[in-house]
């Protein structure tokens, strides 16, 4: 327990810390004043300038006549105040101080991951299409580009994180955003050189239908134009390395400068912010889609044409210019903002503590600044049996979410019948609340039950269990809907399974062309491949919901009419029963897993030496990349293409998937996350039964400490037990 005795010879082997400012008499209003501050201003002013100040270290022995009871005694010495203020290099203006506050730099720090995730996974996954389109791209080298972010990343997070962590973070964070920034101007650069994008029109008949004389060449034309995708690859790389600071030292220059139970709500906020850009990032890049490529330029191109191509640059311009401007106040933080000395002071208390020879050299001030402390930094992360098995649990939700997040929006469509932007609206509507509220819940609740170290991995345990048992909800799904020649015979005859036949009689007298992927729904409930396929010979009319109605189809049959039915442009609507349910446990399975994310990152902190914090981030990062985001989509896309009925035929080539089997998709993705969930459930319950505070970390101390009020009203001799 702290005790505050003065003047008892009986306590000078304690470790004394001693908080000199504005004495409590002078703030209470009495004429008390401190036998530390009975000096004349100008002792103070010389005692204490700013170049003595900030070239003495944080933490100082003091001179005492015997040295062992120097050694045993530690002086709070607070930084300078120049190197406490917010400005840039001499230009520290008063203003400016108002936000040198842990909560000013959230705001800028919040700015800069909601500017990252608008970008990287909202822009980018938005205009994908448009790019392929317009500088004819294969999707394997459009997924090329999307992965050298995680590529970029990868290799820079363990220099970043090592160099970084030991040395002025906000510098570094604020040069990352202006890589990022760099990135998205480079991303945009292709549209400024490539030249005006010119399409023509097609002004032939009606869609799906051809005269039965006319043969269809496939014709592989090729352009100059696939050579812009290193330019792209290089805009990614750079948004890769620029945003490599943020989720690394941006935590822990906050988890430096706050109270550690208040940690995990900053962090939850910085990652809510992170989460809700890509949502921003899909609404401004879907609207910037709908604006003509060639801004200005009139054309004939209508937004339903297969050749239309939006202005999928402008978010990347505006994106670029916003990224300096968040960067400019960033770089004037300093290295650690006013108030934060008060809890470097544990990591010099713990550090006594200390008995195993590679602990002591990593609570050396010295250890980290050579490339030569890299090996034993990563020697005593793999030491650390909570570290690796919390890395470990990380991957696994990564590949969770990362999977999750990018085929979610085609379980949606194949499930209930959807059009692509209809799923991709309703999974957004699943996953900002869900995720940004778990994310900003999980980090409230680590502060209001004041959680630490294996109680908030039993949190996360809870967390990973509840999702778990949530996930119940793919044994569930819809049945497909009737599809001609794909899951039921033309006419309502049974189909053999896996035995798919577009052609029929009802439409032996059309030239029908597997590549003409246009879903109509029948007046009898049936859908359609195309119109072509459903028999119809006439160009569509606006019908009077705005939607294209086909007449005269042959194929689709009216039982109470002898005349011929219609087919309406579009997917049938989905009449299942399950909708509401399934969409409530993938809400649940959504909250809970994104509700462990920030109790795991604190764990994390908690669970390695202070001095370690952000490389272990680093570390961390590179495991759930590596093992976890980057094979993520990859593994589930490939589980998913196993459920597909029905495949796009590209001139004698297999496309994309049109169809799937909702059955087989339920089953394969219930089989996928229960996997990803048993081993993240085994990881963390692992971990709680090995976790040990670390000596070198400060989540026993903080007890110790005062409050930031306290240290302020109450600057008397604060002393800790040696064997704290």
């Amino acid at each position: 327990m702290p005790q505050h005795v003065m003047g008892d010879k009986r306590f000078l082997s304690l470790p004394r810390l001693l908080f000199p400012s504005t004495s409590p008499g002078a703030e209470n209003g009495s004429d008390y004043t401190p036998p530390s501050s009975r000096a004349s201003p100008a002792s103070l002013r010389s005692a204490h300038s700013p170049l003595d100040s900030c070239s003495r270290p944080l933490c100082e022995p003091r001179a005492e006549k015997h040295s062992g009871q120097a050694a045993r005694e530690v002086q709070y010495v607070p930084a300078g105040p120049q190197g406490a203020l917010c400005g840039w290099r001499t230009f520290t203006p008063q203003c400016l101080q108002v936000f040198n506050t842990p909560k000013g730099f959230l705001i800028f720090l919040c700015a800069a991951s909601f500017l990252q995730g608008m970008t990287v996974n909202g822009f980018i996954n938005t205009v994908v299409t448009s790019i392929e389109r317009r500088f004819d791209l294969h999707s394997y080298q459009s997924g090329l580009i999307a992965s050298s972010y995680d590529i970029a990343a990868c290799l820079c997070l363990a220099f970043v994180s090592y160099f970084g962590g030991n040395g002025h973070k906000p510098r570094w964070l604020g040069w990352g955003v202006l890589i990022l920034g760099a990135g998205s101007l480079v991303f945009a650069l292709p549209h400024f050189t490539a030249g005006h994008y010119e399409a023509e029109v097609d002004e032939g008949g009606g869609v799906g239908t051809c005269p039965a004389n006319q043969s269809t060449e496939c014709v592989d034309s090729t352009s100059g134009l696939s050579g812009y995708q290193l330019v792209f690859m290089l805009g990614q790389l750079l948004h890769g390395v620029g945003a490599t600071p943020l989720y690394t030292l941006g935590v822990t220059y906050l988890d430096e400068n706050v109270k550690s139970s208040y940690s995990p709500i900053y962090i939850a906020i910085f990652y809510t912010a992170a989460i809700l850009g890509p949502a921003a990032g899909y609404l401004i890049g879907g609207a910037m889609l709908n604006v003509y490529t060639e801004v200005g330029q009139r054309t004939d191109l209508t937004t339903d044409s297969p050749l239309w191509v939006g202005a999928w640059w402008i978010g990347f311009l505006g994106a670029g210019t916003t990224a300096f401007l968040i960067a400019i106040p960033i770089l004037g933080y300093p290295r650690q903002l006013p108030g934060s000395q008060r809890y470097m002071v544990v990591s010099t208390a713990e550090a006594r503590r200390l008995k195993d020879g590679g602990h002591k050299a990593a609570s050396n001030p010295a250890f980290g600044k050579t490339v030569g402390d890299l090996p034993l930094s990563i020697w005593l992360l793999l030491r650390n049996p909570t570290f690796i098995l919390l890395c470990l649990a990380g991957a696994t939700e990564a590949t969770l979410i990362a999977g999750m997040s990018t085929f979610g929006p085609k379980f949606l469509e194949a499930q209930f019948s959807l059009s692509s932007s209809e799923a991709a609206t309703l999974f957004g509507y699943l996953v900002v609340p869900a995720g940004g509220g778990g994310t900003l819940l999980g980090g409230f609740l680590v502060n209001r039950f004041k959680l630490r170290g294996s109680g908030i991995i039993r949190f996360c345990l809870l967390c990973t269990l509840t999702s778990l048992l949530a996930f119940s909800a793919f044994l569930m799904h819809c049945p497909n809907m009737l599809m001609a020649g794909v899951t039921a015979g033309y006419g309502g005859s049974p189909l053999p399974k896996g035995h798919v036949d577009l052609k029929a009689a009802c439409n032996a007298a059309y030239c029908c062309q597997p590549e003409h992927y246009s879903p109509v729904c029948g007046s009898d409930g049936t859908m359609y491949y195309s119109p072509c396929y459903a028999g119809c010979p006439v160009a569509a009319r606006i019908g009077p919901g705005g939607q294209k109605v086909y007449g005269g189809c042959s194929c689709v049959l009216v039982k109470d009419s002898s005349g011929l039915g219609n087919a309406t442009a579009g997917k049938c609507t989905s009449t299942c029963q399950r909708k509401p349910f399934l969409l409530v446990l993938v809400f649940v399975v959504i909250i809970f897993t994104f509700l462990s994310s920030i109790p795991a990152l604190t764990a994390t902190l908690r669970c390695v030496c202070d001095r370690q914090r952000s490389f272990a981030l680093g570390i961390q990062w590179i495991v759930v990349r590596t093992l976890g985001s980057i094979p993520g989509p990859i593994a589930f896309g490939w589980v998913i293409d196993k459920a597909c009925l029905l495949w796009q035929d590209q001139c004698g080539r297999q496309g994309s998937c049109f169809v799937y089997q909702n059955a087989a998709m339920s089953r394969y993705l219930l089989i996928a996350g229960l996997t990803c969930k048993v081993l993240g459930f085994l990881f963390f319950a692992t971990a709680c039964f090995l976790y040990k505070s670390p000596l070198g970390s400060s989540d026993g101390l903080e007890a110790s400490l005062p409050s930031q009020s306290s240290a302020s009203d109450n600057p008397t001799e604060l002393q800790l037990q040696s064997d704290v």
